[in-house]
């Protein structure tokens, strides 16, 4: 990681709560006190698109010498936490945001664009809030993207808001009424939106080389100066530099399942949607610098400070009187009994001692809690008769689990160590993985979320990206290659945990041979290189 850049915006403590200028900027928002932060980038968390990967971006702004930088996916939030954490390091400041599809009620009409940046804490939860119902509720648009009803933004002011909206430049409701000339609706709709977002709504201005884009910036800034309303310059950056703008392409091929050469298939990004400098950015929006230190100036707004690695667990219901700790030795106690019952020929002795130094380092630890809720959404399901797994991982080796029935092997039989599963010296949540029949699971979960709030649940999600045998495959079938090319170069790549394409490239000398002689593999290979490790699904 590079050493951390010094920068106006590296301590979130000293991020003043300033407004950006209206239709241009007060002498504090020049360009040179709030440097130009890109504030619209998709990462390979988009899933569909974008190719930007959070470390390689860190170093890109560190290099470029950007104070700060927002990572605004499509309909989620997946890069947060890497992202975050990062950044953070790196002394970049992290900008939270989401980049969502928007209609107003059931139509027939194409979703419009609007960007949401977190200012603070109470806008991450409303930003949360949102996206969480758009996949419990919402509706679904083109490879089912959920889709934001602008009537869900109604509570936003009460709420407490605390989120900055760009518009969208001309994929905007504003921005298409621009472009068909209707500047009426075009106000109304600048109006209603400044009046959810009274917080700052900007009016987003983008030269990334699609048509119409100067028809509508003329038509932006009449309206931006009609209505005194502050303008933004953003890139829609989608890739790092320039060069890699084909691969980006095979990675929304890959996506949309189409093949690159194919003359029909839509073309929605440009060769320049890459991470501009600073400097670019100058030169492109010469003619409106506001538009540029506003972007610097929103940076400046917008704060969110994170808690991470901290456990936030509900509280388990004890009985009056006692403690979780208490509770949780009494429940031990009394299921370890039951075992020396079923099991006469194990030493009692090294059983309650093994017990007690668990209860010490659980109790210490402050995870009493966490082994009750457990314990109780087991009981609940066997209550239920619900099947429920013998345990795996390092949770077997708790003589507590074994005692309370969360697990079913004996860990002093099987001579298994507690301390794998939980240790004082290295603080982090114990994790006891717990296998359902998949008929109950369901109602498993349903009934945790009844029992301590649907806040205080959620689903753990995992990514799966592009590993070196399945992006050979997918690099040759975009570009269109023969099937047995990319078989033949995916079964040359060694079948191990971790495999790379170039620890692949350095182990199989047939692999290297055959992409040395031949035109189509080397290509087929080049490509793969920029894919692999790409997020490309989740689970």
């Amino acid at each position: 990681m590079p050493e951390p850049a010094t920068s106006m915006f590296a301590d979130p403590a000293v991020a003043p709560e300033a407004d950006a200028g209206i239709g241009s900027v007060s002498e504090e928002a020049t360009p040179a006190a709030a440097p130009f932060v890109h504030l619209r980038l998709h990462s390979d968390y988009s899933i569909r698109d974008g190719l930007v990967t959070i470390e390689p971006l860190i170093g890109r702004l560190h290099e470029m010498g950007m104070p700060a930088v927002a990572v605004t996916d499509e309909a989620n939030l997946f890069a947060l936490i890497k992202f975050y954490k990062a950044a953070s390091k790196a002394g970049i400041k992290p900008l939270c945001g989401c980049d969502l599809q928007v209609v107003e009620g059931e139509t027939e009409k194409e979703p419009t664009r609007l960007l949401l940046l977190v200012k603070d804490k109470g806008g991450y939860r409303n930003l949360s809030r949102l996206i969480s119902d758009l996949y419990e509720s919402g509706q679904r648009g083109y490879g089912q993207r959920p889709l934001l009803d602008k009537a869900a933004l109604a509570g936003l002011k009460e709420r407490g808001g605390g989120l900055i909206a760009l518009s969208g430049a001309q994929f905007s409701d504003v921005g298409r009424a621009l472009l068909a000339g209707d500047q009426g609706t075009a106000r109304r709709l600048l109006d209603e939106w400044r009046a959810i977002f009274p917080d700052g709504y900007y009016l987003e201005l983008q030269r990334v080389g699609r048509p119409d884009e100067e028809d509508y910036i003329a038509a932006a800034l009449e309206l931006a100066a009609e209505a005194d309303c502050p303008v933004v310059a953003s890139n829609d950056v989608r890739f790092l530099a320039a060069e890699d703008f084909t691969a980006h392409e095979a990675r929304v091929c890959i996506n949309d399942s189409r093949i690159l050469s194919d003359p029909r298939r839509p073309r929605q990004y440009t060769e320049q949607q890459y991470l501009r400098s600073g400097h670019e950015m100058a030169e492109l929006f010469a003619d409106i610098p506001e538009a540029l230190a506003n972007a610097g100036e929103i940076a400046r707004r917008c704060t969110l400070e994170m808690v991470l690695d901290e456990p936030s667990l509900p509280d388990y219901p004890v009985p009056a009187g006692l403690s979780p700790g208490q509770h949780l030795s009494d429940l031990a106690a009394a299921g370890l009994r039951r075992r020396l019952e079923a099991n006469p020929a194990a030493s009692p002795q090294d059983y309650e001692q093994r017990l007690q130094q668990e209860l010490e380092v659980i109790n210490q630890m402050g995870f009493a809690g966490y082994f009750l809720i457990v314990w109780e959404f087991i009981q609940w399901a066997r209550d239920n008769n619900i099947p429920v797994g013998p345990g795996r991982g390092s949770g077997a080796g708790s003589l507590v689990a074994y005692a309370l029935q969360i697990t079913d092997l004996d860990p002093l039989r099987y001579d298994l160590l507690f301390e794998r599963f939980l240790n004082p010296e290295r603080v982090s949540m114990p994790d006891l993985d717990i296998d359902f029949c998949i008929e109950g699971r369901d109602k498993v979960i349903d009934h945790v979320a009844e029992q301590y709030g649907k806040e205080a649940v959620a689903q753990i999600i995992t990514f799966g990206t592009m590993a070196a045998k399945a992006v050979v495959r997918d690099v040759a079938r975009v570009l269109g290659r023969p099937y047995m090319l990319g078989d033949k170069l995916s079964k040359l790549i060694p079948p191990e945990v971790g495999m790379t394409l170039k620890k692949a490239m350095q182990k199989e000398k047939a692999l290297a041979d055959f992409v040395e002689e031949d035109d189509e593999a080397k290509e087929v290979m080049e490509m793969a290189y920029k894919l692999e490790g790409v997020v490309r699904q989740v689970g």
